[in-house]
């Protein structure tokens, strides 16, 4: 069998039909379109064209600098996490993941990654804010 090759290229380079494809895949994953034939229509694209090209094309974002991973100590309260989420929010942190661990003496471990991007704080007002946070016992970055 032979190997596949795999290409990265900028976007301006990307021929329009792939672009189409990508949105398309987009409004299904979303749930704005409910399938395939929706999802065509609405990116401009023919049905076939989307099929024969959807496991062809990906969108690839290089790892960036604009991901944060942030570890905190939490107390174990209701709502403390959904503060801290809040928080992370109203600041323009868009969050990629969140993993919070089963408490242990009264504290629950968790980390949360957030795409900072959009953000309306620089970095060290966001920690002074998180710090601030009810049930917050500590907070550092630890990428």
């Amino acid at each position: 069998m032979k190997e596949k090759k795999f290409y990265l290229v900028e976007e301006d380079a990307v021929p329009e039909i792939f672009m189409k494809v990508l949105e398309a895949k987009r409004l299904l994953a979303t749930g704005k379109a409910r399938n395939a034939s929706e999802a065509s229509e609405m990116a401009q694209l023919s049905r076939s064209a989307f099929y024969k090209y959807k496991d062809k094309i990906l969108e690839y974002r290089m790892a960036d600098r604009a991901v944060v991973t942030f570890y905190f100590s939490l107390e174990d309260t209701p709502g403390v996490l959904s503060a801290v989420i809040n928080t992370l929010y109203e600041c323009g942190a868009n969050i990629v993941t969140v993993n919070q661990n089963i408490p242990s003496d009264g504290a629950a471990p968790a980390t949360i990654s957030v795409r900072t991007t959009d953000m309306t704080l620089e970095e060290s007002m966001l920690m002074e804010r998180l710090h601030q946070c009810r049930g917050v016992i500590r907070v550092s970055r630890i990428s």
